[in-house]
Order: structure tokens, then sequence, then C-alpha cells
């Protein structure tokens, strides 16, 4: 039985040897209207082939998980309704019944280790929502990075998020969190969470070589590389607290919780900030995207040096 299917690009990309590096498509269904989700999703696979590796843009479709889309599914999925948000816990049903589900962070995850892709670009991961100490909302993104061993690239954790608490569930997971090219931990719209990095790396290459350093020593999960949205696109922490306030006291006013409450939160910030957080929110994923691409080339390079020369790709 297969499980999933690669597009032709993809599997001509893995069948030379050549970077591949895994994104997300709940950001098409979920996080941008149409149709500037189409723009951006063709945008960031443009990135990511710039960076010289193969973009492998994850969905459900029709029950198949599907590892790489074709510009025609990319399009049709951009413009689709009722479409699941999948993770690790409804993956598997999405797929037994038909249908079609866009993956967030941990069912892409789980996708790009079983098509063998170690290096995956999105924009922010879930985390420990505010108030989880009655709530218990935690994000399946944070164990799902400590099972799964794939390199994350992101921008941090959403802002909406607790931060201080989502990096000491990381802590407590043994999940590498690396702060890339600064010491302070970034928070999505925002270069600082005001809050210091456990890890600090400055170039593609050691975290490549950190990433295969984990599988060396036998470690589980993977590995996230917080990289900070560019300077002239972000929002400052001191701009955005009292705007991520207000829209969390609405929530509240309205009883939104659950799976509701990060979609109803990133559409009132949208309109609070008049439209700001999205295009702060393009640019992130952009340049994540292309330090994706420079980490999978690096992984590329480092295990094709260390690979018998039986073993390498012609």
């Amino acid at each position: 039985m297969t499980i999933f299917h690669f597009s032709p690009a993809v599997a001509e990309a893995m069948h030379a040897g050549r970077p591949v590096v895994a994104l997300e498509s709940t950001i098409i269904t979920h996080g941008m209207p149409w149709p500037q989700n189409l723009d951006i999703a063709r945008q960031v696979e443009g990135v990511v082939r710039d960076g010289g590796a193969e973009p492998a843009t994850i969905a459900v479709i029709d029950g198949r998980l599907c590892v790489g889309l074709e510009d025609t599914q990319l399009e049709t999925l951009a413009q689709a309704r009722g479409v699941a948000k999948l993770s690790r816990a409804d993956l598997a049903v999405c797929m037994a019944e038909g249908r079609t589900g866009a993956t967030t962070v941990a069912a892409t995850m789980i996708a790009a280790r079983l098509a063998g892709i170690g290096v995956f670009a999105t924009g922010g991961i879930g985390g420990v929502h505010r108030g989880a100490e009655t709530s218990f909302d935690v994000s399946a993104d944070l164990p799902e990075l400590a099972v799964t061993p794939v390199t994350v690239v992101a921008a941090g954790a959403k802002a909406i998020l607790d931060l201080p608490k989502t990096l000491e569930v990381l802590e407590t997971l043994g999940v590498p969190v690396i702060a890339y090219g600064q010491d302070m931990l970034p928070a999505f719209w925002s270069r600082s969470a005001g809050l210091r990095a456990p890890l600090r790396m400055d170039d593609a290459a050691s975290i490549a070589r950190a990433h295969l350093m984990r599988g060396t020593l036998g470690l589980p999960g993977g590995q996230l590389v917080a990289n900070p949205i560019p300077e002239a696109a972000e929002i400052p922490r001191d701009d955005l607290a009292p705007v991520i306030a207000r829209a969390s006291r609405d929530a509240a006013d309205h009883g939104i919780a659950g799976k509701a409450l990060t979609p109803y939160l990133l559409q009132r910030i949208f309109e609070l900030t008049e439209g700001r957080s999205l295009d702060a929110n393009v640019a992130l994923v952009l340049n994540n995207a292309r330090l994706g691409a420079e980490i999978a080339c690096e992984l590329n390079t480092l295990r094709a040096s260390e690979a018998p020369a039986s073993a390498q790709p012609l």
C-alpha cells in the first residue's frame, strides 16, 4: 500500500539526490485569503528553488498524502472550501475517509519523515496558549518536535501564545531551540520575544551538522531553528503587545476557544493592525524558506561527503 504520492518534480529531485524542503499547506487554506494565498505559495516555492532546493508542499488530497503539489493542485487547494486542518490526531482519519486536508506543522513533519525529507520551512509553530494552566491548550507541534527527526525553520512560536511556557515545554521535551544569528528568541512578527534563546547558531552548515549529530547520537526528535523576521518587516513587541491583548479579550468575550482560537486571533490582529500583520507574515515565511533551502543544501552536501562512493547519486 502506497501511503504517499510524490509530485514529478519532487520524485525527480529525490531520485537525483538533490535537496528538498518540506512546506506546510495550512498557510494556504487557513492562513491567507484568495488569491493572495496562491501567490504567496508560489513565491515561497520559488524562493526554495532559487536557493538550490526543490519545494515539497504537503497536503492530503482525496485521501492521498501528497509530497509536492503540481501548480494545478496548488491552485485548486488555494480555492477549496471546507478543507480539514490536519495534525497528528486526525491525519490518518482524513486519509482513510478519502478527504482533503491541509497539514499543520505536526502533520507536515510526519509526512516529511516518511518521505525522507530532513528540513521543513514554515511561518511559526504552535505552542502553549495563554491560560493553558486551566484550559490545558497546548499545540501538538511541541511533542511532535520531540519525536520526529526533522529540522523546522520558523520565526519562533506565534506571538499570540504564552512564549515563556512554550519555551519551558520545549526544554522539558528536550527539543533544541536554536536562535539564528542572534541571542534572543524571535516572536513571529517581532525579532525578539524578550527571552534569551537556549542555543544560537550563525550559519546553515552548523545547523545541518547538528541535525546529523542528533541522528548519530540516536536522539529522537528534531530541532527548532528560530529565524527572526527581517528587521524592515517586523512589528516591534511593544507595539504588538496591546494589540494581542485586545484580540485576546475579544476572543474571550465571544467564547472562542480550541481550534477556532488561533484563526480568530490572527484575523483580529490583522484588522487591528490594518493589514500590517499579514505583510509581516509574508516576509517571515519567505525568509524562512530562504534559510530552509540553505540548510537543506548544506545537509545534502554533508550526507554526500559522508556516504560511500557507491552510495552517492550519479
